[in-house]
């Protein structure tokens, strides 16, 4: 595999007193960093979309908690603060658990920063890793559909399902790529074509409406997303518009695949039923960068992610393995209780 080609993008960078983080609101025309030198800063990042992308989210709060101990500011309060940032992707409340049993443990602000380097370094062994199992998946030829961004910008590095797709392109198992524009945020046209064209993957946009006659074209073998959450059956919080996609994937007879680390998985969730919903400010759906395009007096509604039965589900790939059809049983079985 040829990293320098296919891994080039660092979103999320420590620098041992600042947390610089690529302002994903304003790619792809300006590529802006923002620095964070303190837990609130990194917190605001997260709930403004500044950084996201669940395993990035949750990489970027390790390192909040690091700042908020070079500070000596209060650990439990940053946290807890941290902690709230966003509510449906679980890496965010996987990875403060995790700096908080270090802090319990009696860490200080030199071991705190080795625990989130390696939760930084471990996220993108995972998203390699998972790249070879997912694109072992993939017949020679094939092309996929993705949705929302799920690349080097969303994680350490690599990315999740674009990890899958950057493997498989290089191993010529991936032929054609689309990817859905993923509204209101856009972050499918922003985003992922962003990076595509940065590693030379030829690719093409398409609106998330053109999904199901794409797939009816016979276009599309596989759809491949990532998660923010899934549950101890096998259900799966993902983008806005994911759901849909799995409903037509199965009647068209296209593959779905879900790739996403260890830590999305949360076995303490029975069902995806279970699953907080974040709702987000419903003015994002009446404007487009900015300029509002619809009539004042209207009304949106703005869940920002859905959750897709383990039934519509082909494939969960994790660095710790494969998952076909995904039920309570199959995950119990990797995952444990």
């Amino acid at each position: 595999m040829d990293y320098d080609r296919y891994d080039r993008v660092r979103a999320v960078q420590w620098r041992g007193d600042q947390l610089r983080l690529l302002d994903q609101r304003l790619l792809p025309q300006e590529e802006h960093w923002i620095a964070c030198r303190d837990a609130g800063e990194v917190t605001q990042a997260i709930r403004d979309l500044a950084v996201r992308g669940a395993p990035a989210i949750g990489i970027a709060a390790a390192w909040g908690v690091v700042l908020a101990a070079q500070q000596g500011s209060a650990l439990d309060d940053a946290l807890a603060q941290l902690r709230a940032a966003r509510p449906t992707a679980v890496n965010l409340m996987w990875a403060l658990d995790r700096m908080k049993a270090r802090i319990v443990a009696g860490a200080d602000a030199a071991a705190l920063e080795r625990e989130a380097q390696a939760i930084q370094d471990e996220d993108l062994a995972a998203n390699r890793h998972m790249g070879e199992l997912g694109a072992a998946l993939i017949a020679s030829g094939s092309g996929v559909l993705t949705h929302c961004n799920t690349g080097s910008l969303a994680t350490a590095g690599f990315g999740t399902a674009l990890g899958v797709i950057r493997a498989g392109v290089a191993q010529g198992r991936i032929a054609h790529v689309y990817a859905g524009e993923t509204r209101p945020w856009q972050q499918g046209a922003r985003l992922t074509m962003y990076e595509l064209v940065r590693d030379g993957i030829p690719a093409k946009l398409i609106a998330d409406s053109a999904a199901a006659h794409l797939m009816k074209s016979g276009a599309v073998q596989w759809v491949i997303v990532g998660a923010d959450r899934i549950a101890a059956n096998g259900d799966t919080a993902n983008k806005i518009g994911t759901y849909q996609l799995a409903i037509a994937a199965r009647h068209h007879g296209v593959k779905f695949m879900v790739v996403a680390p260890s830590s999305t998985v949360d076995m303490a969730t029975a069902s995806g039923e279970a699953i907080e919903i974040e709702l987000r400010d419903p003015t994002e759906l009446l404007g487009i960068g900015g300029r509002r395009v619809v009539v004042e007096g209207a009304e949106a509604w703005n869940p920002v992610f859905d959750v897709t039965p383990a039934s519509l589900i082909d494939a969960i790939v994790t660095e710790r393995g494969v998952i076909a059809r995904p039920d309570a049983t199959s995950m119990r079985a990797l995952f444990g209780t």
